[in-house]
């Protein structure tokens, strides 16, 4: 939740409206055929060793020279699945609009293919459109994708609200924490993650809901007049 404390200083009726209706997709019931599915990306620099580390020695941590090397940047994306436990990174060079489409499709049909309908949350980013998949296939391809998904928006200043945030801090934890020299490299270990992830069957428990948002976030919603309803 990196930007939980950058939401709006003042009531805001747009935040507060797909606040909600976020906050309404997390409190659907499991439902196999309609999963809920959040989405995150983010850059991921690769670094190299100038010098290398000394042995790891019984009962210590490897030693690691400070100097690195760059070696070009490459982005990740995040999918997980939180009351199904299913999950996917997809790891690219960069971070177009195709590459986007790209993981969406093989969303659709590599993860879910059964599915009558995939409830998509993610935020708003200007690649995160429909409009991707019809730069990355034909007309019909892309229509046939995006068919299958419901996407639902956080709000701006609200990528808090998208477990997918929480899936990319597990992951920076468990396996980014260390220099990783090359695109390769990044590909095979987070293979390795996404294996164990669904071996576990990790799932992501949301506690904080409308009612919580209504009352932990009362500055956010608009003063009312007096109206008669």
């Amino acid at each position: 939740m990196n930007d939980y404390w950058c939401i709006p200083s003042k009531e805001d009726a747009d935040f507060v409206a797909c606040m909600e209706d976020v906050l309404d997709v997390y409190e659907l019931p499991y439902d196999p055929m309609y999963p809920v599915v959040c989405m995150d990306e983010k850059p991921y620099q690769l670094l190299d060793d100038v010098r290398q580390p000394l042995p790891v020695r019984p009962g210590d941590n490897q030693k690691t020279d400070s100097e690195y090397k760059r070696n070009g940047t490459c982005s990740i994306f995040a999918f997980v699945e939180p009351l199904g436990g299913r999950h996917h990174v997809g790891v690219h060079e960069h971070c177009t609009a195709i590459d986007w489409a790209m993981e969406i499709k093989y969303l659709s049909d590599e993860m879910f293919p059964d599915a009558k309908k995939i409830i998509l949350v993610m935020d708003n980013l200007n690649t995160h459109k429909a409009a991707s998949l019809y730069k990355a296939f034909p007309p019909s391809e892309a229509r046939r994708i995006i068919k299958r998904l419901k996407i639902h928006y956080t709000p701006k200043h609200g990528s808090w609200l998208d477990m997918a945030e929480i899936e990319l801090n597990v992951m920076t934890r468990q396996c980014l924490s260390r220099r990783i020299s090359t695109l390769d490299k990044l590909k095979c270990e987070l293979s390795a993650w996404e294996m164990e992830r669904n071996r576990d069957t990790a799932k992501i428990q949301w506690h904080f809901q409308t009612g919580d948002a209504r009352e932990k976030l009362i500055s956010l919603y608009p003063t009312l007049s007096s109206v008669t309803f």
